[in-house]
């Protein structure tokens, strides 16, 4: 199920709407966090719009990820309050 599940998201991929600046480099180029799929490549990961607020999706790649040294939502960077908020939840 899991796999068919990546094997759709990867055929469809959306336009970059949230893009993240990782603190260390992710192991994968490609991952799933939350109801996300990331690409990842040199220093940055981007991906498509979910139905969820952005600190949240935030919260749930640097769950999977770590730290990360900036993100940001359709372009404007995440206030740095919800920043802080997002990489509190790190792994």
């Amino acid at each position: 199920m899991l796999t068919t599940l990546v094997a759709l998201l990867l055929a469809a991929p959306q336009a970059p709407y949230y893009a993240a600046e990782p603190a260390a480099a992710p192991a994968k180029s490609q991952l799933v966090a939350g109801e996300l799929l990331w690409r990842c490549a040199g220093d940055g990961c981007f991906a498509g719009k979910s139905d969820g607020r952005p600190v949240v999706d935030c919260q749930a790649f640097v769950r999977t990820v770590g730290r990360v040294k900036s993100f940001a939502v359709g372009g404007a960077p995440l206030p740095a309050d919800q920043l802080e908020k997002c990489n509190a939840r790190a792994r």
